[in-house]
């Protein structure tokens, strides 16, 4: 077996898998009609991938993908939800099982990017034709708790900070297993995908500094930030 010298450069980003559910009938869920489309697998290539539309009428950006609950998944800002497997392979030691390619509910899984230290509005250009843009973290629910049947799992996800990327679809096109992973852009601003995830959670008083991604963070996100500077003011130093 070969071992990896640390002085070679990393290995490229690349997309290992184009995960896509079903709906499918689940006790845990509490969408309308007691369905999900949670439980991912991955599909061959090619993809297409597209926006799908407003929140609420809109669903999944990936193609032959359901998004069951509009209230809160799916539309422009949450087309596409990615994951990298290393933080699987995190999880996977920590929680002592396997854990397949699309299990977490995510559409892309990616391997060599650095999903939770991405920007918002930062850009990837995954093979010849798509650009996607990072919008926001993907924060825990009771589905998600339910379909992994992980005791407190959503606390437990929560504090581990590694939620996950959701994008928007800059330009449309199909994408394929093993595809490369380019960041084409990346704004000139700290807020990554981990503190706007804490911010959202459990450091409200990182909230302020999320306004820093001016357009790229959702009207929505924009909303509950101004709610809450209402409130408490501006503590930042």
């Amino acid at each position: 077996m070969t071992t990896a010298n640390p002085l070679d450069p990393p290995a490229p980003a690349r997309l290992l898998s184009v995960n896509a559910g079903r709906a499918t009938a689940a006790a845990y869920t509490d969408a309308e009609g007691g369905v999900t489309g949670i439980a991912k697998r991955p599909v061959a290539g090619p993809v297409r991938i597209f926006a799908p539309g407003p929140k609420g009428t809109g669903g999944s950006g990936i193609e032959g993908d359901a998004v069951c609950d509009g209230r809160h998944h799916g539309g422009d800002h949450q087309a596409v939800y990615a994951y990298a497997r290393e933080d699987l392979d995190h999880w996977e030691r920590e929680l002592g099982r396997e854990l397949p390619g699309g299990i977490f509910g995510e559409n892309l899984t990616t391997s060599g990017l650095d999903v939770n230290g991405a920007l918002l509005g930062e850009r990837w250009r995954i093979g010849p034709q798509v650009v996607l843009e990072v919008a926001s973290a993907r924060i825990p629910c009771r589905t998600f708790q339910g379909h992994l049947d992980e005791k407190g799992w959503v606390r437990r996800f929560t504090q581990a900070h590694l939620p996950g990327a959701y994008l928007r679809v800059v330009r449309e096109g199909s994408v394929s297993p093993g595809d490369p992973i380019e960041v084409v852009h990346r704004p000139d601003h700290d807020v990554t995908v981990a503190l706007w995830f804490r911010a959202f959670t459990t450091e409200r008083s990182l909230l302020p500094r999320t306004l820093a991604a001016g357009d790229a963070m959702e009207p929505e996100a924009h909303e509950k930030v101004h709610t809450w500077l209402a409130k408490h003011g501006d503590v930042r130093n």
